[in-house]
């Protein structure tokens, strides 16, 4: 049929990705490589591992990526405080382009001539793999079995999965479609269902990561964190790495019933789309960067990067992390995290998360002796303020005369 021998498929072992294990086999009469991430998802990945050989895959990457998706994919982004439309913390977006690295790094290695992946021809996520995968490989050809199948409903595809002996876990008490989900270290979502219809309230069972606000614990839990360069290093203490870092405070906030949103976005593609979302930790974390933000980063500086934040969170999500741009834009974030260290305080309790204390001890710019409300010994001249004011209003007061 084609001139594709050999096929990576980015594969997770879900309903989507062995449903078009089977058809990549039929439709391009190819070999299939598969490629599982572990993201921090929670999943044992054993059940991928054995359902692809039960498929008769015989190249199998399983690969542990949570350090390296932490430290140098998520923390890159909470350097930038990206938020999506005032309230998504980018959670699926940020694994697109690791996924895509290693897609394109196994199709090199295994002599493969293709990619594939399990996005619909509706959602974000094609464009995203998509992007990623061109702008490391310009060369490189995709197959995006939904843009080409005729298996356009969850129904259709829990029926070609029934007809070929494909195992699929329900992820729905009531049976029937499973949610759309996507796990990782840093969020974990949920779409389909009765979700698509944005006036129906989510099902409480549907949460998997936090408990709902009311039945938090009724005592608060004070926590630490320690910034270096703008990067979490320590929680209450203890140095910890990248992943485990952010593993901690999904407990912490599971726990408290932190990171619950319900959203309906504007897709790249052009449609709205409503979605659920479980991001515990990173809702802890971007109350702590920007709480040390606040101490340490000069105002024009941070006032710039709040200016350049929505453009840098769009570029996340609409998939142009290996862009030109966004790397230009990471450059000059990074050199704003400089001089952001010290520590933050935070009171975790149901379902919110409270600034109670920061400070640096290296590059704190608040300065007491001008700030007080105390006799400032003369650090402060407060008739100087008068003749700040008079100048800035000049534009208005000229205004206002020829008003008159």
């Amino acid at each position: 049929m084609s001139d594709i021998k050999k096929v990576v498929l980015a594969y997770s072992g879900g309903l989507d990705t062995s449903v078009i294990l089977k058809w990549l086999q039929e439709t391009y009469q190819c070999e299939v490589v598969t490629f599982t991430a572990d993201l921090g998802q929670g999943d044992e990945l054993e059940p991928a591992k054995e359902k692809a050989k039960a498929a008769g895959v015989k190249e199998i990457f399983i690969e542990d990526l949570k350090e390296e998706f932490v430290r140098d994919f998520v923390f890159p982004m909470f350097r930038a405080n990206a938020v999506y439309e005032g309230e998504y913390l980018l959670g699926t977006s940020i694994a697109r382009p690791l996924i895509a690295k290693r897609l394109i790094e196994l199709a090199k290695k295994t002599n493969a001539d293709a990619i594939s992946h399990g996005a619909t021809g509706k959602g974000n996520d094609q464009v995203r793999f998509e992007l990623g995968a061109y702008a490391l490989n310009p060369d490189i050809k995709i197959i995006a079995p939904w843009r080409e199948w005729d298996l356009l409903s969850r129904e259709k595809l829990l029926q070609f999965a029934v007809k070929n002996n494909i195992p699929v876990e329900m992820k729905h008490k009531n049976g029937g479609s499973p949610y759309s989900m996507d796990a990782n270290l840093l969020h974990i979502s949920y779409e389909g269902r009765h979700l698509e219809n944005p006036g129906a309230e989510p099902e409480e069972d549907m949460w998997r990561w936090t408990v709902s606000p009311e039945k938090a614990p009724n005592e608060s839990e004070t926590i630490e964190i320690q910034f270096n360069k703008g990067d979490p290093v320590s929680l209450n203490g203890k140095t910890m790495k990248a992943h485990e870092l952010l593993a901690a405070l999904n407990q912490l906030g599971g726990k408290h019933g932190i990171g619950r949103l319900d959203l309906v976005e504007n897709r790249y593609v052009g449609m709205k789309s409503r979605g659920c979302y479980e991001t515990p930790g990173g809702s802890i974390l971007l109350k702590a960067h920007r709480a040390i933000e606040s101490i340490t980063l000069d105002r024009e500086v941070a006032h710039l990067k709040d200016d350049l934040m929505p453009r840098f969170a769009s570029l996340i999500y609409n998939g142009y992390w290996w862009s030109p741009e966004r790397l230009a834009l990471q450059t000059l974030i990074d050199h704003t995290q400089n001089n952001v260290n010290g520590w933050v305080k935070l009171k975790l309790y149901k379902g919110n998360v409270s600034v109670i204390g920061r400070d640096s001890a290296t590059d704190s710019l608040f300065d007491t002796s001008i700030a007080t409300f105390e006799d400032d010994g003369g650090a402060y001249d407060q008739k100087d303020a008068a003749g700040f004011i008079k100048l800035n209003a000049l534009r208005m007061r000229i205004a206002a005369k020829i008003k008159k």
